[in-house]
């Protein structure tokens, strides 16, 4: 007992002897029996898992064993293997089909005929044979110029083709035959009372397809005949002519071409004293074009042996500056035409050649214009220039009583102006409109000899075109050409107005009507013939 009283003891003597942690702090009066200790420690919290790391356990990947292949080493009997699998069906889109034939017909009040036909043959993927005839003309009485008196003139044409295309793998293909034949009478009091113009042509003509060759080519050959019944001299005239033509052009890169064109024109002739010649056409030229700008520079080179022995050069320039779906251009043209007797039949083919014309040619066509368009439809063109033609086809008038007319050659030139403007609504409505202005010269005193007596000093010509519902179409249109004065007098100006139409049944049906002269106007397209009155063709079409 006595010992653990000194225990006790010893401890609260030490204790005792420890500062305060807080002298402000008041305890209570210890005792030998009773001693209070008060323990003080700065408190510390422990936050479990704050410093834990999310993270993703390491994923394995599987390990696959292989398997050894067994294959299957006996023998099958052919017999037992299927003939064939059905393939796979992948839908195409293709566009319908046209109809490849076609057949027109329609007749008029002046005994117009109007024939059409068509067919398309499709032998194979790389052949079409298309096959076409065509016939129209007239049989009535007109009024002749001046005069009480009616002249029963008739005119008609007919024109056959047929035309073959193979494609080889780099190049097509093709040859073409042509008839062509004119029957027509002469004014009351002419030479002769009848005409008949009768031509033909063969064509062969050869033209690359193959992007990839280094150079492109066009060729083709044209053995042509053609013979005119009457001449006011000659009887049965006949004309022969070979005509080849060539275009080669090469790349020297992406914005840049080099090329040239060639032709030759040989020309026989019987039955007249005309003089067999031929005629060489080269063409050489460059042309640079990065959509923004474009330049085409070459020129004309023209020689002529046999009648003439002429050289002629002219020029082949031009440029242009695109913007906004605009462009200004300038241009510097020309070359030869040459006055074979076709060329005299779409001249005039009531004139007749007395002496052998020489080729017109073109010395010179200079022109500055702009064209503008818009996504909307609408289109303008404005341009003018100045043109001079040498040996330029002209119809000399007879004197008074003489109802022959002549055909000659004299230099000309004019300056022109001149614009065209067309509309085009979402196929509902279409308009369209051109005009051009010349003001005509001739050299030395060809003023006095009829060469401007029937030139063209203002042509102008609009149309509308409407499509209110799907099987109707209506147009209407009104063509003016005034003609520039001799001696203070010139020809009636042609006022046509007229109004044309078609209805179509079944898709492959449709009727058709057209009026012309809707006004009756008297005038002449061609001098002292009278063109025709108030005319209307009717008829009707059929696609098979």
């Amino acid at each position: 007992m006595m010992k653990t009283i000194r225990t006790i003891t010893l401890a609260a003597l030490m204790l005792a002897a420890l500062p305060a942690k807080s002298p402000a702090q008041t305890l209570p009066q210890d005792t030998t029996l009773n001693r209070t200790v008060v323990v003080e420690q700065e408190y510390t919290p422990d936050i479990r898992d704050a410093a834990k790391v999310n993270a993703v356990p390491a994923v394995e990947a599987p390990v696959v064993q292989p398997k050894a292949v067994e294959y299957d080493n006996r023998l099958q009997p052919l017999a037992d293997i299927p003939a064939g699998n059905m393939p796979a069906y992948t839908g195409r889109q293709a566009l319908p089909k046209a109809t490849p034939g076609y057949l027109r017909l329609g007749y008029g009040n002046y005994g117009n005929l109007d024939i059409r036909a068509n067919y398309l043959f499709s032998l194979s993927p790389k052949d079409r044979l298309n096959l076409t005839f065509r016939m129209d003309g007239m049989d009535g009485k007109l009024d002749l110029p001046g005069s009480t008196s009616k002249w029963n003139s008739y005119f008609y044409h007919t024109h056959a083709k047929l035309d073959y295309r193979h494609a080889f793998r780099q190049v097509d293909m093709d040859i073409a035959g042509h008839f062509d034949l004119s029957n027509f009478n002469f004014l009351p009091g002419a030479a002769d009372h009848k005409q008949r113009f009768t031509a033909g042509d063969f064509h062969i003509g050869i033209a690359s397809t193959a992007k990839d060759l280094p150079l492109q080519f066009q060729a083709e050959t044209n053995l042509m005949f053609y013979q005119r019944q009457h001449e006011v001299s000659f009887t049965d005239v006949q004309e022969v002519m070979a005509r080849t033509k060539a275009h080669v052009t090469g790349s020297l890169s992406d914005e840049q071409t080099i090329g040239i064109r060639a032709g030759m024109d040989n020309l026989f002739y019987r039955n007249n004293p005309f003089s067999n010649h031929t005629s060489i056409g080269f063409n050489p030229y460059y042309r640079f074009d990065n959509k923004a700008w474009a330049f085409h520079l070459g020129v004309h080179a023209d020689p002529t042996f046999g009648f003439g022995n002429r050289f002629r050069v002219s020029p082949d320039i031009y440029a242009a500056y695109r913007f906004a779906r605009s462009a200004v251009y300038l241009q510097a043209k020309g070359g030869e035409l040459q006055n074979d007797f076709r060329r005299l039949e779409r001249f005039n083919p009531y004139a007749q050649a007395t002496a052998q014309p020489a080729a017109t040619y073109e010395q010179l066509n200079a022109a500055i214009g702009f064209k503008t368009g818009t996504l909307g439809g609408f289109h303008l063109h404005l341009y003018g220039g100045y043109q001079n033609l040498e040996d330029d086809l002209y119809t000399a008038l007879p004197a008074d009583g003489n109802y022959t007319f002549t055909l000659g050659t004299w230099d000309t030139a004019n300056l022109y102006a001149g614009a065209e403007i067309s509309y085009d609504y979402r196929d509902l409505i279409a308009f369209t409109a051109q005009g051009t202005y010349r003001r005509w010269s001739a050299s030395g005193q060809g003023e006095d000899l009829y060469v401007l007596a029937f030139k063209p000093v203002l042509e102008a010509d609009a149309r509308i075109d409407v499509h209110p519902i799907s099987p109707l179409r209506v147009h209407i249109g009104y063509r003016s050409v005034t003609r520039d004065r001799y001696n203070g007098v010139k020809a009636d100006p042609v006022t046509d107005l007229y109004l044309g139409g078609s209805y179509e049944f079944l898709k492959i049906l449709s009727a058709h009507l057209r009026i012309g002269n809707l006004l009756g106007k008297d005038y002449q397209y061609y001098p002292g013939y009278p063109a025709e009155g108030f005319n209307f063709t009717a008829g009707a079409s059929i696609r098979f």
